[in-house]
């Protein structure tokens, strides 16, 4: 409960980095801007790609352009205030910024959750069940996907944001992370914030052990069915079509979960800081590298755009 005499917080602070050194600082800026720019020219390329090459036209790389444009939406919403704070620490944000920038971080974060998995179901028919796979994931029902993954993360993120912001905040207002982020906030409330803790792990099963499990389940079926291919080489294609998904896969969800589902009482947010630049700074690069600038289909469009010949198998 506020205290009589406390004061309504209608801005917060960001500590960021600012225990470090402006020397580390700019070092980090140096490469987290990289990275961010890594990040957004390799998505522009990928959707670009996509868009004009009709040979990847399928289910797989529609999912992919959607991944691409969900990730660059949940970087934006991040990253350049993150830039701004490590040249200019303790950097001041409105208490209504601070929500739209904690919607937009959940609404795209928890999008780019149930598309993975969309992506991870679209690899379980391709293999499982080839020869029904145009007619399971026809265009209808990739929209359908997309759409509902959207839909699931506006939802959550208006659950969320509503649950936090509907909370008092008195005198605290230094925010000890480097974005508002539903934790951090919490720690600021000035009343008791149990039921707040609750929906916060409740929300973190449904995003993330939900798609986990359906994602788990899809690829015991896929290498149960791999493993039945006679062939060695047919082995191998069969794999190496689900490795780079499998590795983006376990490095979103590993990261979200060590922040989001360990206990309260382990919570450290020093610790989840470090962890937070991975995945809003690290993993989104992971998209466009691991998973499709490694592909050979989207390298020979990519080719075949810049006027070159497509390398050979």
């Amino acid at each position: 409960m506020p205290q009589p005499n406390s004061t309504a917080v209608t801005e917060f602070l960001f500590e960021g980095f600012s225990s470090f050194g402006w020397q580390h600082r700019l070092v980090f800026f140096v490469v987290f801007l990289t990275l961010y720019l890594l990040t957004l020219s390799g998505n522009v390329i990928i959707v670009t790609i996509i868009r004009l090459d009709r040979h990847l036209h399928t289910p797989m790389y529609f999912f992919l352009s959607m991944l691409s444009i969900s990730e660059t939406c949940y970087t934006v919403a991040i990253i350049p205030h993150m830039l701004s704070g490590l040249l200019s620490p303790y950097q001041l944000i409105a208490i209504q910024g601070c929500a739209t920038q904690l919607f937009f971080y959940l609404t795209f974060g928890i999008n780019n959750c149930f598309l993975l998995t969309a992506m991870g179901y679209d690899r379980y028919v391709a293999i499982c069940n080839p020869l029904r796979y145009s007619v399971i994931m026809g265009k209808e029902a990739c929209v359908k996907f997309v759409s509902g993954s959207l839909g699931i993360g506006l939802g959550m993120a208006t659950v969320q944001v509503t649950s936090v912001f509907c909370l008092p905040f008195c005198d605290d207002f230094v925010i000890p992370h480097f974005f508002c982020d539903v934790r951090p906030l919490l720690k600021l409330a000035c009343t008791d914030t149990t039921v707040n803790e609750i929906i916060n792990f409740v929300v973190s099963i449904c995003v993330l052990v939900l798609p986990m499990s359906l994602v788990f389940i899809s690829y015991v079926l896929i290498i149960s069915t791999i493993l039945k291919i006679a062939s060695a080489e047919g082995r191998k294609k069969a794999f190496a079509t689900c490795a780079s998904h499998l590795t983006v896969v376990i490095i979103h969800y590993g990261c979200a979960s060590i922040i989001y589902l360990k206990p309260k009482s382990q919570s450290s947010l020093g610790q989840d800081r470090l962890i937070s630049v991975t995945y809003t700074v690290i993993t989104p690069l992971l998209n466009p590298i691991v998973y499709s600038l490694r592909n050979k289909e989207v390298k020979d469009a990519l080719c075949k755009a810049m006027g070159r010949k497509p390398s050979s198998p």
